[in-house]
């Protein structure tokens, strides 16, 4: 994963905790409504996926035990990792594409239900992705895979008549720079990347229709979520994936649905406005969008911006704001490996490590939310703002809120380190919370496509009966459960983040 050049090494130190009376009075922990459903706290935690689905993306037995070991904690709401729209193979991602994957989706929601007392709100993010190759061996992709053309002919100075055979020896014979200067800069990135589609493909027959076959979808999508029993839809308009490529200032399709901010935001409304009418009035809907892309010649603040009021107008009851998490910068996969969207500049911004720049990885996106709801504010609009990114410490969640810089506070790595961070400091115990220590371990095993946990947890009382354990059999599935003291425990002081040497 990328890293800034400064390595700075930083500490999380959440600050001072609250005792159960504050904790009480606190804005942190007071209810708000998104739309039709009530949080009974304001502490959110997004949608993160731990690859424990089936390869035909069913749920499974370590997803009800994932989600139901997060809700113990009884945060506001858990949003459920991004779940697949289509019904196609996705590897082992969870999928709503289809009547059959209802009854696995509706004992998540049982389960999260039960483990909370009923006071978790359970939502589902769905999503929509375009096709991603892995990276291929040179040989292969040169001798099978590269449609071969006239211009490849002309490059390499052959005759107009050279079979494609002699074509695809000449290749062969050239080193790396000579294949950058013939081959042309999609094929490059096909062989060096993995071949990666675009919904600006409009070449393509299904990107060039994405605009009718995208809102029904969802909303078909949307249906089966209100029936599995959710209490809302986070429409995944983020990162590195369909809809959030709509957004994006590269957007450049010429057929009303990119060019200008109007006509990137275009397909958006449209799929939300499907999206509600199929689930009705009173079934909460927002989105995950981002705040900045992060890339160059992306979209910027002042486009979310523009974005964020134009879907507080059209109606959804929240917006939960991320940044970065893009293809355009990502590294070099490995050979067989597809890219991954949170390895370059605007992956870091996304998930920030403990050695980091002179900014820190702590609240990065806090001052960009902040500009996002004070322009849906200006607007005369109330729609909630969901904030994330570095979160650890109730001192820094309870000033975004006092300042009015969000309404809602997320919590993603906070809430994988400790599960419990919500009960523990509602109740008082802070100083028993388990700090993340932003070393993004929990990252490389997603990078990697293994069952997500925590160092801070996944080698604790590995000897415990009937334990769940990962398929290396080297760690454990969920973390041990904590009980609470008989004791208050007082509050105790501790510093702000800062960076040491």
């Amino acid at each position: 994963m990328y890293r800034p050049p400064a390595k700075i090494k930083w500490k999380a130190k959440p600050g001072e905790w609250p005792t159960r009376e504050q904790a009480s009075a606190s804005r942190l922990f007071s209810p708000v409504s998104l739309g039709p459903v009530t949080l009974a706290t304001r502490t959110w935690v997004p949608a993160m996926v731990p690859w424990r689905a089936t390869e035909d993306g069913f749920v499974t037995d370590d997803n009800v035990a994932w989600y139901a070991r997060f809700a113990e904690g009884r945060p506001g709401a858990i949003v459920l990792e991004a779940t697949g729209i289509r019904d196609i193979p996705s590897g082992p991602l969870l999928r709503i594409g289809h009547e059959r994957f209802v009854p696995g989706l509706r004992r998540l929601v049982d389960a999260v239900r039960e483990a909370s007392g009923g006071e978790t709100k359970l939502f589902i993010q769905i999503i929509d992705f375009l096709g991603i190759r892995r990276r291929p061996e040179p040989q292969k992709f040169l001798e099978r895979h590269l449609t071969i053309t006239e211009r490849h002919r002309a490059a390499l100075a052959l005759p107009g008549q050279a079979p494609d055979a002699a074509v695809r020896a000449a290749l062969l014979a050239l080193d790396a720079e000579g294949l950058a200067e013939v081959l042309a800069p999609r094929e490059l990135e096909a062989l060096r990347m993995g071949a990666r589609e675009r919904v600006t493909d409009m070449h393509l027959p299904h990107v060039r229709e994405l605009p009718q076959v995208l809102p029904p979808l969802f909303a078909d999508a949307a249906r089966r979520a209100r029936d599995a029993g959710f209490d809302g839809i986070e429409l995944h308009y983020a990162h590195a994936y369909t809809m959030a490529s709509f957004l994006s200032a590269l957007n450049d399709r010429d057929d009303g649905y990119g060019g200008s901010r109007e006509g990137r935001v275009r397909l958006p409304l449209e799929v939300y406005a499907a999206v509600r009418q199929a689930v009705g009035a009173d079934y909460a809907v927002g989105c995950r969008f981002l705040a900045d892309e992060c890339i160059a010649g992306g979209s910027s603040v002042a486009d979310a911006c523009f974005y964020g009021v134009e879907f507080a107008r059209a109606g959804m009851d929240f917006l939960s704001v991320s940044r970065g998490g893009k293809f355009e910068d990502a590294k070099q996969p490995d050979l067989g490996w597809s890219a991954y969207p949170y390895t370059g500049p605007s992956g870091y911004e996304c998930m920030p490590h403990h050695v980091s720049d002179e900014r820190g990885p702590f609240g990065r996106n806090f001052e960009a939310t902040a500009a996002i709801r004070t322009a849906v504010q200006d607007a005369g609009l109330a729609t909630p703002v969901v904030v994330a990114g570095g979160v650890h410490g109730f001192e820094q969640a309870e000033a975004l809120l006092a300042d009015g810089r969000a309404d809602v506070v997320g919590f993603a790595r906070t809430s994988l380190a400790d599960p419990d961070w919500f009960v523990k400091v509602r109740s008082g115990h802070g100083r028993a919370v388990n700090v993340c220590s932003y070393s993004n371990y929990c990252e490389a095993l997603d990078e990697k496509h293994k069952e997500v946990t925590c160092s801070l947890w996944d080698r604790i009382d590995l000897a415990t009966p009937g334990l769940r354990m990962s398929a290396d059999g080297k760690r454990r599935l969920v973390p041990p459960r904590w009980s609470a003291p008989t004791a208050e425990a007082a509050a105790v002081p501790a510093d702000a983040a800062t960076a040491t040497p």
